[in-house]
């Protein structure tokens, strides 16, 4: 063998000796693989609590305990289920004849079913009397005479504005009473009295309201 085959071989001798031990000191190859994670069973749940709502108060029994007062205010047609002396006595402008009315023992007759039309004179026109008429007319004494001016007023019937015509007019108390109408104004004239207003309506029957007392028998 010669000297540079020696050599060759010695080379090759090493190079496999290196190779071997590097293969034996390799690690060893990890598998790196992971596993799949084992998912926990979820634990269960504590079922949620269902919160009943409060029951609610029906709205009429609620407002039953309201102490607010509900009565209504009476209405026009309420208004009319009142009598005529009732409505007179309601308003102030009728005082002198509502005391005229119990002097002579009229307000039952005139509070009964009727009808019954009224010309009522104002506290005005009892004034414009000669002084001291009125509180001779309210005595005991002059009941009878009181009756009679007082009937002198009152037409035994429900007479408004629009169906009153002119000419004489029967009055419970017997005596006429002469209407007359202006045909320009529509204004309403009673014997020597004028209407100024019309067609307050009541159950029994209705008031017109005049400026004059009116006298049986006079001219």
């Amino acid at each position: 063998m010669t000297q540079m085959t020696k050599r060759l071989f010695v080379l090759f001798a090493a190079l496999a000796s290196t190779t071997v031990l590097a293969a034996c000191n390799s690690p060893t190859a990890t598998n790196t693989t992971e596993e799949p994670a084992t998912e926990q069973a979820s634990e269960p749940t504590e079922p949620i609590a269902v919160t009943e709502a409060p029951e609610v108060e029906p709205a009429s029994e609620a407002l039953a305990t309201d102490n607010t007062d509900t009565t209504a205010t009476p209405t026009a047609t309420e208004a009319e289920g009142e009598n005529i002396v009732a409505i007179a006595s309601g308003d102030s402008t009728f005082s002198t004849l509502v005391a005229a009315i119990n002097a002579a023992d009229l307000a039952e007759t005139l509070s009964a079913e009727g009808p019954y039309t009224v010309f009522a004179p104002t506290d005005e026109a009892f004034a414009a009397l000669p002084e001291g008429t009125v509180e001779d007319l309210l005595k005991p004494e002059n009941k009878d005479k009181l009756v009679q001016i007082l009937k002198y007023h009152v037409v035994p019937a429900k007479v408004l504005s629009t169906e009153i015509q002119p000419g004489a007019v029967e009055t419970v108390e017997g005596e006429a009473l002469e209407i007359s109408v202006n045909s320009d104004t529509n204004e309403v004239q009673v014997n020597n009295g004028k209407v100024t207003k019309t067609d307050i309506v009541g159950s029994n029957g209705v008031i017109h309201v005049i400026d004059t007392v009116l006298m049986p028998g006079a001219e």
